[in-house]
């Protein structure tokens, strides 16, 4: 006969564990401790096995049916329900492990190696004030794309649109870190790239990323590129000023031994002086150019005239003798360092400071010259790294015979 609820509350624990039968391999497992668990008896693959539903009085007599029929149906799909709530429970225990923000410490902590502790304490920050708040507790498999839109769009309601975008890459990182250790499948951060509109300046066509290497190869397999002009284009990738502040570059307005290059307010667009932090492959490259150019006031003077700067179109002419007419320019490095940057994680406004894009006028212009100046020679040192490494797979290409 099937249990009820009387004889289930009238049970009493014995020096021996017993059971009371529901039927259809139901029953309650009455423990010497007072203990009374609901249990499922069943066959699959020719196998007696045990499922544990649950305690009473937690899971009531109608309840442990509920649970045992549900478990029949799946037998009847050839499903074992002791496996199937096991791996339920796996994958509830991996959502527990895997939130947003356990994801994001990890991705962190990997990329701790390539940051200065400076840089990596700011980008916690930044997690920490704008992500984690909504997202740090939620699975990292089940946030939607939504979710992630609420979070940039709140960020740009505070007008901070740089931030906003600098935050979409940052989640869209985790994600796809989330995505190579095989705990998500998808990333939605991706549909929401260019949501957030960042007004700027119409560039010039920037070399892409996956070009470095054999634009570095190209450069260098040209035995018909003059020693010095190969030099400025490194330089101008390295620094990425603008073409006319390369040009006119000149000795005077170097401090290596500060490690850094000083250009007077005449020679910049807005009219006010501006430091570039010098790494440490630029120095390499001035004391190399030294050597040859150092008769000249300028760094790069023109053919048969020292007092006067190389032309205006000789990097420009440059790249479309490489193959690059329509794909890059000089200018468009200052773009290139931009996307690099905000990809890896430095704070837009460091960025735009080291572009100097921000006009000042005469009050302000001497605080502007040095503001965030640790925060750019970090990031230019990063930079200058990141870009060398591109160059040494250049020579190694050059080495072998191959092309990129």
């Amino acid at each position: 006969m099937p249990l009820n609820d009387r004889q289930i509350k009238n049970a009493k624990p014995t020096d021996k564990p017993y059971k009371l039968a529901d039927g259809n391999g139901l029953y309650l497992a009455v423990t010497p401790a007072g203990g009374k668990l609901w249990r499922l008896k069943y066959r699959i693959a020719g196998k007696e096995k045990l499922l544990s539903i649950g305690k009473y009085p937690i899971i009531s007599l109608a309840e442990a049916r509920e649970a045992a029929e549900a478990a029949r149906r799946k037998l009847a799909a050839g499903i074992d329900p002791a496996s199937a709530k096991q791996t339920a429970k796996r994958e509830q225990q991996a959502a527990i492990q895997n939130t947003f923000q356990n994801l994001a410490r990890e991705w962190h902590t990997y990329q701790l190696p390539s940051w200065t502790p400076n840089h990596a304490d700011k980008i916690w920050r930044s997690f920490e004030v704008d992500i984690l708040p909504a997202l740090g507790n939620e699975p990292i498999s089940g946030i939607s794309i939504k979710q992630v839109q609420a979070v940039i769009e709140s960020v740009a309601a505070r007008g901070a649109l740089d931030t906003a975008a600098t935050v979409l890459q940052r989640i869209k990182a985790v994600f796809n870190y989330a995505i190579r250790t095989e705990r998500a499948d998808n990333n939605p951060a991706v549909p929401l790239t260019g949501l957030i509109k960042v007004p700027k300046q119409q560039h010039q066509p920037a070399l892409p990323q996956s070009e470095l290497t054999e634009f570095y190869r190209r450069i260098l397999s040209d035995k018909n590129i003059r020693h010095t002009t190969r030099l400025a284009m490194l330089l101008i990738m390295l620094t990425f000023v603008r073409a006319g502040e390369l040009r006119r570059a000149e000795w005077v307005d170097f401090d290596i031994e500060a490690r850094e290059w000083r250009i007077p307010a005449e020679k910049m667009k807005m009219k006010a002086p501006h430091i570039v932090p010098l790494a440490d492959w630029p120095l390499e490259i001035l004391a190399e150019l030294k050597q040859i150019t150092g008769y000249s006031r300028y760094l790069f003077p023109a053919i048969g005239s020292p007092d006067k700067p190389m032309s205006e179109n000789t990097l420009s002419y440059l790249t479309g003798r490489m193959g690059y007419s329509g794909i890059a320019t000089p200018h468009g490095f200052r773009s290139l360092a931009t996307d690099v940057l905000n990809e890896n994680g430095f704070p837009p406004d460091v960025i735009e400071r080291q572009l100097a894009h921000v006009e000042q006028n005469k009050v302000r212009a001497a605080y502007h010259r040095t503001e965030y100046l640790p925060q750019r020679r970090e990031m230019m040192q990063w930079y200058s790294d990141y870009l060398r490494a591109r160059y040494e797979e250049a020579l190694a290409l050059i080495a072998a015979g191959k092309t990129a």
